[in-house]
């Protein structure tokens, strides 16, 4: 469902304000639990009501507190990107808010996710995404990379690029835009959310993932995927 959901699903800024009942925050707390993490990684994930955060008018949210190392980064967005998509599963709305946060945050806090009841509808099919075409982010057009420039980033900047090779997709960095200037924080998580869309479109496509590795750190940032 998760892959299928890639398709479909809509960052949401309206929210109905009502908590959601306790049948469906025990389903997220589940999904909250279970969540797949990169490997040699350890996000701390936190379900928090949104009157505990400045700036968020969604009932509930997810903090996520990392590490700042690129793949630690990396690793905020992947994991978070899977909860996101779980949510919309659900009937839910969510978005991700890199200005938003807790009122009193951490040293580690890195972003939230906000979600909550809505009545935005999802969308039919990628045709109504708005995204950079396919070969401006990959060099090749396969489903896999059709996957991943469906990926929400900051200000939609899309900062990567995808090689394919026999048996390996290399995810890299390429910070684009303002954003570029003041968060390469942001565009490591932003890699992580595209990350996971690449990993569920192998794994759809009837590929065995045998390791994901960080290449290269700072500007140099990739992630290589092998199958």
């Amino acid at each position: 469902m998760l892959y299928e959901t890639i398709f479909t699903r809509r960052s949401v800024r309206q929210f109905d304000p009502a908590s959601l009942d306790t049948e469906a925050l025990a389903a997220v707390e589940a999904a909250l639990a279970q969540t797949e993490q990169l490997p040699g990684q350890a996000a701390r994930l936190t379900l928090v009501q949104g009157k505990d955060c400045k700036g968020l008018s969604a009932p509930h949210a997810i903090l996520a507190h990392s590490a700042a190392e690129d793949m630690a980064l990396c690793n905020v967005g992947y994991t978070l990107q899977g909860l996101d998509l779980q949510l919309q599963g659900m009937g839910l709305g969510s978005l991700w808010m890199g200005m938003a946060k807790p009122l009193e945050p951490a040293p580690d806090y890195r972003i939230l996710l906000a979600f909550g009841k809505t009545a935005a509808p999802s969308r039919k099919n990628e045709s109504e995404f708005k995204r950079r075409e396919v070969l401006e982010i990959s060099n090749e057009d396969n489903p896999v990379a059709r996957a991943a420039r469906l990926a929400p980033s900051a200000i939609n900047l899309q900062p990567w690029q995808l090689a394919f090779e026999a048996g390996k997709v290399t995810l890299r960095f390429a910070p684009r835009g303002i954003v570029k200037v003041f968060s390469p924080r942001m565009q490591k998580i932003d890699l992580g959310i595209c990350l996971r869309h690449i990993t569920l479109a192998l794994v759809r496509d009837g590929k065995q993932i045998q390791a994901i590795a960080p290449a290269g750190q700072g500007k140099q940032f990739c992630v290589e995927v092998t199958y």
